[in-house]
């Protein structure tokens, strides 16, 4: 094998397919060890070397070193086959990770290419070197692509899969807004104006906290344009997605309520322990501070990394008489105790139960013991409350699919139990009464009327069970009485029988 033969491939393989030199040295060092190997043997120790001045290979087999002209020899036909598969196989892993070196340091950026086909609503975008899949659940909500339709989208994940190399794009990522606002805004580019801060629901809303370093320039007003044009090729770009702009402010007494806007609030209230921000606002301001579906207070609190309750003042008043009452119920805390807690933004025991011993013991001054008590007190309530609710919506997923209207938030009574006796008989109420009761919806059934039978049977299979709007006093008198008359039906049959058959046998004797 020419030396010089050797150096001609690499450098070509080199310049086409920008494949390290060495990469493709060590390819074709594996081809050569691959065909000796079918000549030596797979047990053989073979030692395969190329010269990188010369080109020229040396083998060893088994420490022996082999002429140039034994080397050829070795590369026959099958031999000579397998060397070829190996080195291409070689090429293209090297090609793969040239490729995946390249693109995994764009990850976040933003590219731009170019539809080539659409396959089960994910678009394939020709990247250049390599092609990107755009997932239908990375589009943007509405988005159709047509071929050659030209895309800007997020890098957002680079992979390996076998020799190729798989790159995910996305329109969806918050990180298209900010690339869009560096293209689009030469402020931003500039490092003039800085994007602070970004919370997205993509197709629908998103809002940007922005400052700046220089304060003659206005923000705001410099990515907004001269009558919005900055802005609304950005808004274009994302299907006429709604951008709020923020001025960003280092306070979250000042960040909130811009955050909030176009609401106006009165005052912020904020539980450093929990993380979280009281928002008081006007009635009339209440469902435009939350937003359609909760959108604006939601992305409000991802913009400022804190969690955002919006409240009127009797709503947060309500609160605060409640949070107090439940936790004066746990013997460990006071009624100080539980005012210092719900003064630091604790309202539920579900609130009480992410807090640290040490911390309560600091604001408290309670024991290791009692914070401990107290916290797992907290855990076991929060968890009852928690089997409550999803109870709960488990019934009222089942009276949906029935079609049955939802109940109405009331307190159940429960009936006493009533003992279930065929011995017990009664002379009271001797006249045959049909009281009209009113049959207890049941969740997931289609209730109707239901005769005197059907209400004893139901009495007998569920014991202690109270419709809902009746007493548990009227229940118990209700099933009594249905007991007592069917007692009695029974004891007249049995009556009549026992004529019948005396009246026979007394025949039976005359004869």
């Amino acid at each position: 094998m020419n030396g010089n033969e050797i150096l001609r491939i690499v450098d070509t393989i080199h310049r086409d397919k920008g494949i390290d030199a060495e990469i493709v040295f060590e390819g074709i060092e594996l081809a050569i060890q691959s065909a000796a190997r079918k000549h030596f043997g797979d047990e053989a120790l073979l030692v395969v070397a190329i010269d990188r001045e010369t080109g020229q290979p040396s083998v060893s087999a088994n420490e022996e070193e082999l002429e140039p002209d034994e080397i050829g020899d070795l590369m026959g036909r099958v031999a000579a086959q397998t060397a070829k598969q190996v080195m291409i196989q070689k090429i293209r892993e090297a090609e793969r990770d040239s490729l995946y070196d390249e693109y995994i340091g764009l990850k976040s950026q933003m590219m731009t290419g170019t539809v080539t086909r659409v396959e089960g609503g994910a678009a394939v975008v020709s990247l250049g070197k390599v092609e990107g899949i755009l997932p239908r659940s990375e589009q943007i909500p509405g988005e159709h692509f047509r071929v050659n339709e030209r895309v800007r989208a997020i890098v957002l994940d680079v992979r390996k899969v076998g020799t190729r190399v798989k790159i995910i794009l996305s329109r969806t990522h918050p990180e298209l807004v900010r690339r869009l606002f560096e293209i689009e805004i030469p402020e931003v580019a500039e490092h003039v104006i800085e994007v602070r801060s970004l919370a997205r629901e993509a197709g629908y809303r998103s809002k940007v906290a922005v400052s700046c370093f220089d304060n003659k320039v206005d923000c705001v007003g410099a990515c907004v344009g001269v009558r919005g044009a900055r802005i609304r090729s950005i808004v274009d770009e994302l299907s006429n997605e709604r951008i709020d702009i923020v001025r960003w402010n280092d306070s979250l007494q000042i960040l909130v309520p811009n955050a909030l806007q176009p609401a106006e609030v009165e005052d912020v209230i904020l539980c450093p322990m929990l993380g979280k921000v009281i928002v008081l606002v006007q009635d009339d301001q209440l469902s435009l501070a939350i937003g359609k579906k909760g959108q604006n207070v939601r992305l409000a609190s991802k913009l400022v990394g804190w969690d955002i309750h919006v409240m009127n003042q009797s709503a947060l008043d309500e609160k605060l008489d409640s949070a107090v009452a439940s936790f004066s119920l746990v013997p460990e805390i006071t009624e100080e105790l539980a005012e210092s807690l719900v003064a630091q933004g604790f309202f539920n025991f579900d609130d009480l139960s992410i807090i640290e011993p040490d911390q309560l013991a600091e604001l408290g001054g309670l024991s290791e013991a009692e914070c401990d008590a107290i916290v797992k007190y907290a855990d076991r309530e929060s968890e009852i409350l928690e089997q409550e609710e999803i109870r709960a919506k488990k019934a009222a997923q089942v009276r949906r699919e029935a079609g049955l209207p939802p109940i109405a938030p009331t307190r159940m009574a429960t009936a006493p139990k009533v003992e279930e006796t065929t011995e017990s008989k009664t002379e009271e109420n001797t006249e045959e009464v049909t009281p009209e009761v009113e049959e207890p919806e049941v969740e997931g059934t289609v209730t109707g009327e239901t005769s005197e039978a059907d209400e004893i049977s139901e009495s007998q299979n569920t014991e202690g069970e109270t419709p809902q709007g009746e007493t548990p006093q009227d229940d118990a008198e209700v099933l009594e009485e249905s007991v007592t008359e069917k007692e009695e039906r029974d004891d007249a049959v049995e009556t009549k029988e026992e004529k019948e058959i005396v009246a026979e046998s007394s025949e039976e004797e005359d004869s």
